[in-house]
């Protein structure tokens, strides 16, 4: 062997030599272990008072072809439309919910031979969803649909226009909620909160009150009675905590 070939050889080895040498030491460095931390949920909820009503309200007729009962259906529905214009609930806040038309069946007596249904005429419905933002009205004006011709649904339901404020503060509490809880484990378990880690929304739940039904007794005032009571909004977040050493 030469005398370059022997030095090439022994820087070869030498080199490989210190990777071998190095290789245990990399494989033997543990992986970095998460610092310990804490989990907490905390909730928020605010209640405030309804500022809007939205009505769903039905007017159906009933006649011997689907024709005839689609337009004694569409005559009231314009009767009702024009009274609520009349009373001030504009344009945009009133809108079809739906129509529908049906067959009425006869069925044959209990001594007659088994036989089909007959068609013996038509039913045809048409919903409106009406919105009042005059809430002391709500009464009135559910007196005045009936007065009209509506003779089907009346289901109420008393909403917020505008969530936002509620949603927000809501949120804060929720993290207060969050924070106050965090602090009483850390206490309890003898550690300090560091910094916050991540914050996460993973949900958001609104709760309107029950709806009321507008086929109700009439009160003393003659109108439909009813009481909007009050909206609960709330929500729920997580913070994830350090503790520091």
């Amino acid at each position: 062997m030469s005398k370059r070939a022997a030095t090439l050889f022994l820087g070869t080895s030498l080199a490989c030599a210190a990777a071998m040498l190095s290789a245990p030491a990399v494989a033997q460095q543990a992986p970095a272990q998460p610092s310990p931390r804490i989990s907490v949920a905390g909730e928020g909820e605010v209640s405030v008072a309804p500022d809007m009503a939205i009505l769903t309200l039905s007017v159906v007729r009933e006649a011997d072809t689907a024709r005839e009962a689609l337009s004694a259906s569409n005559e009231a529905m314009k009767q009702v439309l024009a009274g609520l214009k009349a009373a001030g609930i504009a344009e945009r806040d009133l809108q079809t919910a739906g129509l529908n038309i049906q067959p009425r069946y006869t069925q044959a007596g209990l001594q007659a031979k088994p036989q089909a249904p007959k068609i013996s005429g038509y039913s045809a419905s048409n919903a409106l969803t009406v919105r009042i933002r005059d809430l002391s009205a709500v009464g009135a004006i559910l007196d005045k649909t009936i007065s009209l011709g509506v003779n089907q649904g009346g289901d109420i339901s008393f909403v917020n226009d505008d969530l936002k404020p509620s949603l927000t503060e809501a949120r804060k509490r929720a993290v207060t909620d969050a924070m106050a809880r965090a602090r009483t484990l850390a206490d309890a378990a003898g550690v300090k909160l560091g910094r916050i880690l991540s914050i996460e929304e993973p949900s958001l739940r609104s709760g309107p009150m029950p709806m009321g039904k507008m086929m109700r007794a009439a009160a003393a005032d003659g109108f439909v009675p009813v009481e909007r009571g009050e909206n609960s909004y709330s929500t729920t977040v997580n913070l994830v905590f350090e503790i520091l050493p």
